[in-house]
């Protein structure tokens, strides 16, 4: 069964819920909602996929996803987060979700390092994609693979810069 929600812009919220499965999305026009609930809830009775938002083609797409269902639930992003998004969206955005593959994620990773940016701030660009797609995967029954993140983790390990030299200790002062 489905939910419906006037929001305060005037749109509505739909929320699916069946066989352990949660999708929602937003539209204009109550029927517009109501055609794809129950459109929906067919496909998750007949085992198909079912997608979030139909729009959700790019990696973008599901950046903005995940945006706006943060702010549904009221949780603010910090600006690293939106800052470390916008760029992701920004590089990554065009990508449809099948391009998004581990000689891909390489690649971007490659081409970060080129650019100056350290192991951590790699760490935390694969970080976020795969918050990204995980979060598509468990709030809207998305099917996509965060396995290709790991893999690609993995291969740029050895292209990540190693500390050279001693280690700096902190000194006191002993006056």
């Amino acid at each position: 069964m489905a939910t419906f929600t006037r929001l305060k812009s005037g749109s509505w919220r739909v929320q699916v819920r069946r066989k352990g499965k949660y999708v929602n999305n937003t539209f204009l026009r109550r029927k517009d909602a109501e055609e794809w609930a129950l459109e929906t809830e067919r496909r998750i009775d007949r085992g198909e996929p079912s997608i979030g938002c139909r729009e959700a083609r790019t990696f973008a797409d599901l950046v903005r996803l995940h945006r706006a269902d943060l702010q549904e639930v009221g949780k603010r992003m910090g600006r690293s987060k939106t800052a470390s998004l916008s760029f992701l969206e920004r590089k990554l955005g065009r990508l449809r979700l099948p391009e998004l593959d581990r000689e891909r994620l390489i690649q971007f990773g490659k081409e970060r390092a080129r650019e100056g940016a350290g192991p951590v701030t790699l760490g935390i660009d694969l970080g976020y994609i795969k918050t990204i797609l995980s979060h598509a995967a468990a709030v809207h029954g998305m099917i996509v693979s965060t396995e290709s993140i790991g893999l690609a983790h993995i291969a740029l390990a050895p292209t990540r810069p190693r500390w050279k030299g001693r280690r700096a200790r902190p000194t006191f002062n002993t006056r």
